[in-house]
This record gives structure tokens, C-alpha cells and sequence, in this order.
């Protein structure tokens, strides 16, 4: 989906690994690499003598809500996230939508695709992409935000974001990478003081489950209702359910936190190595973090490619609305991957 302003908003990272691309080292799709672990593995397998029976998603909603300490009527499992920008678009009863980009670009052409007009503000490199709350326009009566936002992977204080609720106003924040964030500082996710809060979770990233779709909304019992209402019947399979139960529990959020650890110092051996390349012109939007970082560099597309040929996939920035042909999404890797991939993106900017 092409808008009047050129971006492709349905294009994603896994585009850069289908097809010819399935052979090379993957920093274009921010999954966590080497997921999910064998014990999700196993626990969904063991799920699949039950695919008979229509799915019971009564025991995963309880799970999610426990998790975050709510009422189970503030819980809305979906297949992904994505399914939950949909369900936003179709249900919502809103007349001026506005999305806070650069960001994932799926909740924009959601709504365009319900009939909706969106407003756009434009977060600024020179402001570090964070937030700017007045920038948001006072009649907006739908805002969307992710946090920490994909791609320029900053992490925006919770009341800053929290200060953009008003009566009348749906505030959607894509929490989708939080679990990636120590101690999830600045998440929203389980507070009930902020009128119109819509968090959405995935549960793809962290755990490797981006073809089981698995996440979450947490609203109002009202907005509940109205998406609930949007919904097919028994929208997420069995297999997905018991991925959900599976990941809120304990022994998942012991592990995911630990994941978190380990990525921010993955993504701090990233960044320095890329700093290394500051005299060729490569910059870095910041701080990072998120599981992945943004940088920007001249003759970036002409890099992407030569960076395919040598072996690596990357994503391209130009198809998010506020950036343009010289910005390039990394995820962050382990060390050893990283390092060959630093030794790439050398040969990349030299030949």
C-alpha cells in the first residue's frame, strides 16, 4: 500500500528474507534469533491432541490478565498485533485518527483501509525522534504511538505518553517490544489511571512465534466489547492459546528477562561497532533501545545491496513516513554475528 506521500506501508522487514533472500544471516526481521526455545516448543506440540475441540481461550486470558495484574474482562487475545490494529480501525468509532511515525507502519494502513483519513506528526532527527506531546494535534481523537518505537527503537518516558490522554481519546501504545527492555521501564502495560489506554502486546518477538500469531490488547472492558465484537469466532488456534498461557508464566518471564539483559549488551556491542564507521558518514538514531537500532547513511540502498551479496539482510528505512532512502534498520545479533557482520558493512561502504 502506496500512500500519496510514496511510502509503501505494507512493506515489512521479512520481505528482505523471503524468496532468494532465505539463505542469508537475517538483521532484517527483529524476532529474536534462535527462538522459540525447545521447552515452547514441546509445551505447543503437546497442544496439538486437542485441535479437535474448537479453541478454549479462557485459561490464556486469565494467564495474560494475571500477568499484569488486571481483570480478565481488560483482556483481548489476538492472532498478533497486527490483528489488533485491525480490530482498532474497524471498531473504533473515530473521526480524526492521527499515527506519531516514524513507526511500524501496519496501524496506519489499517486505518486507511477501514476509510479512514489519518493525520501524521512526524517525530524529528534532530530531536533524537522523541517525543514531542505538542506536537500531537488537542482534536486528535485516536493517537497511536509504539514504545519503544520500531524503527528508531527509542524509548519514550510512560508520561510523556501518558500525558497524551484526553476525555474523548483512544491512546494506543504498541508495547510490542517491551519485554526487550530491562525491567520494562516506561511501560503502560497494567495501569487503569490513564482514560482511553490501549496497550497491545506481542508475543511474537521475544519468543520466535511470528507464524503461530499470539498477542494481546489491554483496554477499558468497554473497548473490550467493541473489539471483541469485531472479531471472528474463536480467532486465536489452540496452538496459540497455549503459547500465550505458556509465555506469561513464570518461567517465561524469568527467561525474557534475562533476554533483555543479554540484548541490550548484544546491541551495546553493536553500537560501538558502528561507531567505528563515523568518519565514513554512518550515524546512529539514539539511544537505542530496542532490539534493533536505525542508522543513517548516504547511499544506503546501494549499501542494502551490497550487503546482500556479501550475505547479510538489512531493512530498509525509505517505506517508514519520516525517513527516507538513507536510513537502514539493523536487529541486534549476537556478538559473533554481529562482528561478521561489521566486517560486511565495512566491505559495503568501501567498494
Amino acid at each position: 500500500m502506496r500512500t500519496e506521500s510514496g511510502h509503501d506501508l505494507r512493506h515489512h522487514g521479512d520481505a528482505e528474507v523471503r524468496d532468494d533472500g532465505g539463505s542469508l544471516v537475517d538483521l532484517a526481521v527483529n524476532v529474536r534469533a534462535d527462538t522459540p526455545p525447545v521447552w515452547l516448543r514441546e509445551h505447543i506440540a503437546a497442544s496439538l491432541g486437542g485441535l479437535a475441540a474448537y479453541p478454549d481461550g479462557r485459561t490464556a486470558r486469565a494467564a495474560v490478565a494475571a500477568r499484569h495484574g488486571l481483570p480478565v474482562e481488560r483482556v483481548l487475545l489476538t492472532a498478533g498485533a497486527a490483528e489488533a490494529f485491525v480490530l482498532l480501525a474497524r471498531a473504533l468509532k473515530v473521526r480524526r485518527p492521527v499515527v506519531v511515525h516514524p513507526q511500524f507502519t501496519e496501524p496506519e494502513a489499517a486505518l486507511r483501509d477501514a476509510g479512514h483519513a489519518v493525520g501524521r506528526v512526524l517525530l524529528r532527527e534532530e530531536d533524537g525522534f522523541r517525543l514531542d506531546p505538542a506536537a500531537v494535534p488537542e482534536d486528535a481523537d485516536l493517537v497511536v504511538i509504539g514504545n519503544p518505537t520500531n524503527p528508531t527503537s527509542v524509548l519514550h518516558a510512560a508520561d510523556a505518553i501518558a500525558g497524551l490522554a484526553r476525555p474523548g481519546r483512544v491512546l494506543v501504545v504498541d508495547e510490542a517490544f517491551m519485554d526487550a527492555v530491562p525491567g520494562e521501564s516506561e511501560a503502560l502495560a497494567g495501569r487503569v489511571d490513564v482514560p482511553g489506554l490501549v496497550v497491545l502486546r506481542s508475543l511474537t518477538k521475544t519468543w520466535g512465534l511470528a507464524g503461530l500469531r499470539i498477542g494481546y490488547v489491554l483496554a477499558a472492558p468497554e473497548t473490550v466489547e467493541d473489539l471483541q465484537r469485531a472479531q471472528p469466532l474463536w480467532p486465536v488456534s489452540t496452538p496459540a492459546l497455549a503459547a500465550a498461557e505458556a509465555c506469561v508464566g513464570p518461567r517465561a518471564l524469568a527467561e525474557a528477562a534475562h533476554a533483555a539483559h543479554r540484548i541490550a549488551a548484544d546491541r551495546a556491542h553493536l553500537l560501538a561497532g558502528l561507531a567505528r564507521f563515523a568518519p565514513a558518514g554512518l550515524r546512529v538514531a539514539g539511544p537505542a533501545r530496542g532490539p534493533f537500532v536505525l542508522v543513517r547513511v548516504e547511499g544506503a540502498s546501494a549499501i542494502r545491496r551490497r550487503l546482500r551479496d556479501l550475505g547479510y539482510a538489512v531493512r530498509r528505512g525509505d517505506t517508514f513516513p519520516g525517513l527516507d532512502e538513507k536510513w537502514l534498520r539493523l536487529a541486534v545479533r549476537d556478538r559473533s554475528t554481529t562482528d561478521g557482520f561489521l566486517r560486511a558493512l565495512r566491505r559495503a561502504l568501501t567498494d
